[in-house]
């Protein structure tokens, strides 16, 4: 069981894997803190950490699960060269519910600004944490495939997934926060949302969009805001003096 310890390629794809683990957590912690922000105060560091956690059960449970794993992959319907597999299926579904999510979020914001907050509604913290096990499990499905091919020991790929879950818990309460202090950042990661929701529903259609393309599409438009803010202080800060 611990003999990976004395293989150099395995500490390498230990390394690799860890930091693959937590890119792929990204859209993770984006919806985490969305969700989480809907509760009170009090209550949203735990469901940050307790939403984590479900994320670092369902990955290590679907890792012990391969056999179950490489079924997934099987087709379920096919029609000529098309094949409808249970993976397609969970995430057709999970970028159904992203979407869905996503949209309602972004209409809560553009409403509630309108009506005076009115129209948001404020949902319970068993809600939140039921939406974000859902799509833990969708999210789970691509960090556990890269894990099967980067790694060959279990071990490696469950000590990686513990590692980048808890890189992820140390930056999800900044990031959360930094989200809701800035309310055009949490509208462009809504939009990141439905970006990944879209993905989702392409990869089930058998329409591969490379991830690449989607995290630079992501870091850019992010670097691109933070731009903004830093011209909004600046040109805030040039006005005051002038008073």
């Amino acid at each position: 069981m611990f003999d990976w310890i004395h293989d150099g390629n395995a500490w390498a794809a230990l390394v690799t894997l860890t930091a693959m683990e937590i890119v792929l957590g990204i859209d993770n912690i984006i919806f985490i803190a969305i969700l989480s922000g809907r509760l009170p105060v009090a209550q949203q560091n735990a469901a940050r950490q307790l939403g984590l956690a479900a994320a670092m059960v369902s990955r290590i449970l679907l890792l012990l699960s391969l056999s179950w794993m490489m079924r997934l992959t099987e087709p379920l319907v096919k029609v000529g060269n098309w094949a409808l597999t249970g993976r397609d299926l969970i995430l057709l579904f999970g970028g159904i519910f992203l979407i869905w999510k996503a949209t309602k979020e972004i209409h809560h914001r553009i409403e509630g600004a309108e009506e005076g907050e009115r129209s948001v509604k404020v949902e319970s913290f068993t809600q939140v944490i039921l939406q974000i096990m859902v799509l833990d499990i969708v999210f789970s499905l691509d960090s556990v495939i890269t894990a099967v091919g980067m790694a060959d020991q279990i071990p490696v790929m469950v000590i990686a997934v513990m590692l980048s879950v808890g890189v992820m818990m140390l930056a999800a309460k900044s990031i959360s926060e930094f989200v809701e202090n800035h309310p055009s950042i949490k509208m462009l990661a809504l939009s990141f949302l439905l970006l990944i929701g879209v993905n989702l529903m392409a990869e089930a259609g058998g329409i591969h969009i490379p991830k690449g393309y989607t995290y630079f599409a992501m870091a850019f438009s992010l670097f691109v805001e933070i731009l903004n803010l830093r011209s909004s202080r600046k040109a805030q800060a040039r006005q005051e003096r002038a008073r």
